[in-house]
């Protein structure tokens, strides 16, 4: 995988400009704060954004995939301001799930998501290797 981050487009912090890959693809549904009895857990958007990233990183490890495999990450957020108030808190939980490989991302303020009680849902796809 080859993470491209040009100089004219300025040093990026926490996702790459483009990510180029070769392997299988896999799309990865949008994942929320949903524990297993599907009720939404997570008092805030830091606790929930981490239970929501590690729904989607149980779902890629199921594929046969790791975080370093993620290509794009689309985030949707209902409260853009409040994400951005605890933005390094949500930055550490990525670096303690997925590492400091940053895929492509997209952050997107939304009215609500599905589940009314959510505060942000994550979305990706991700490029696993072939096997042999």
């Amino acid at each position: 995988m080859e993470r491209i981050n040009p100089p004219e487009l300025g040093k990026p912090s926490g996702f790459s400009h483009a990510v180029v890959a070769e392997g299988r693809v896999v799309f990865l549904a949008g994942q929320t704060a949903l524990d297993a009895s599907n009720q939404i857990v997570g008092d805030g958007v830091v606790e929930q954004f981490e239970r929501a990233l590690g729904n989607l990183l149980t779902s890629l490890r199921a594929a046969g995939g790791s975080p370093e495999d993620l290509c794009s990450v689309t985030i949707y957020i209902v409260d853009m301001a409040d994400y951005r108030t605890h933005a390094r808190e949500i930055g550490a939980v990525w670096r303690r799930l997925a590492g400091t490989e940053y895929p492509a991302m997209a952050g997107i303020g939304v009215d609500r998501l599905w589940d009314e009680e959510a505060l942000v849902e994550v979305q990706g796809f991700a490029v696993v290797p072939g096997r042999e």
